[in-house]
């Protein structure tokens, strides 16, 4: 596996722990529990049982929590300093092969995983403005997806996954912020376009005065 191939899983974990940390770590952990892949040695550790079962019940409920309204953006500035954490570990333990985890691989993972968290939470900060619910439902399952689609294609094709991913992760954030400014211009238009003229006074034809 050449140098460029490690890095590339290695900034994929990181950016899709920046969206869903737990479910990220669990599908690492699997993936090398039932011997799907060969992880390297500092990533050995998501196969334990114990991270195993952790990860997995704490993505089961952010699977839940990520899909309502207003609760999402709580959750998001909670796990502000969980993910980027995360992101700079599993970028490091992909790109150590001797278990060594370097700064620099450190510092890219924890800025891989900053820039999509601080997509993810501004789109869906910028959703719940929304009256519909169901806009917010659907960005939560779009994550989902891609993040599973992520780790699915991330050691056999590391780089189309890292282009999907975060083309799919800016498309995402620029189309929310389009929609956003449609709506909020279009409501500035509707609350300050001044009161309406009342009709002119027309002329009584039957006006005795006439």
């Amino acid at each position: 596996m050449s140098e460029a191939h490690v890095f590339a899983i290695g900034i994929l974990l990181a950016w899709l722990a920046g969206v869903r940390a737990y479910l990220t770590v669990f599908g690492v952990g699997i993936a090398g529990y039932f011997g799907w892949l060969h992880l390297p040695p500092a990533l050995e550790v998501t196969t334990s049982p114990w991270v195993l079962g952790i990860s997995g019940l704490l993505a089961a409920v952010e699977f839940f929590a990520d899909k309502i309204p207003g609760v999402d953006s709580g959750w998001d500035l909670l796990h502000t300093l969980l993910r980027i954490p995360a992101g700079a570990f599993l970028a490091a333990a992909a790109m150590s092969p001797d278990g060594d985890l370097a700064g620099g691989m450190l510092a890219a993972g924890a800025g891989a995983a900053l820039t999509s968290h601080v997509l993810k939470a501004g789109t869906r900060a910028l959703l719940n403005t929304s009256p519909e619910p169901v806009t917010n439902w659907t960005a939560s399952v779009v994550e989902d997806g891609m993040v599973v689609g992520g780790l699915a294609l991330a050691w056999a094709h590391p780089w189309i996954a890292l282009i999907l991913v975060v083309g799919t992760g800016l498309i995402a954030a620029l189309v929310v912020w389009w929609l956003w400014r449609k709506v909020t211009r279009g409501l500035a238009r509707l609350f300050s376009g001044g009161e309406i003229a009342p009709p002119a006074a027309t002329t009584n034809a039957l006006d005795p005065s006439r």
